[in-house]
């Protein structure tokens, strides 16, 4: 009830469970190693990462889609990473989008 009642009031409320969860998380959390993409090359990330196909972001972008092919061989290449939902688990770790 007293949560309840501070919400209303316009505090916050977090349960102990979710406060620990949180702490845990921030205190084990490792660096993220530099970004090794170009501007360019996270412009695309994010493009790809939100579910555009590769003629969307070529139009986009006023770019060939040869031109985004390779840049998405080169990102697959520099991040070892293959597939969608990888990219989009890089995109979202490094704030390029959102979940």
């Amino acid at each position: 009830m007293q949560a309840i009642r501070n919400v209303l009031q316009g505090a916050i409320s977090v349960s102990l469970r979710v406060a620990c969860a949180v702490v845990t998380a921030y205190l084990t959390r490792s660096e993220l190693p530099p970004d090794p993409l170009t501007r360019r090359e996270r412009e695309i990330l994010q493009c790809i990462a939100e579910g555009e196909t590769t003629k969307e972001i070529a139009q986009r972008l006023g770019l060939g889609v040869k031109t985004i092919e390779s840049h998405r061989t080169r990102l697959m290449r520099k991040l070892d990473i293959h597939g969608t939902a990888t990219h989009m688990r890089y995109a979202i770790r490094r704030g390029l989008t959102s979940p």
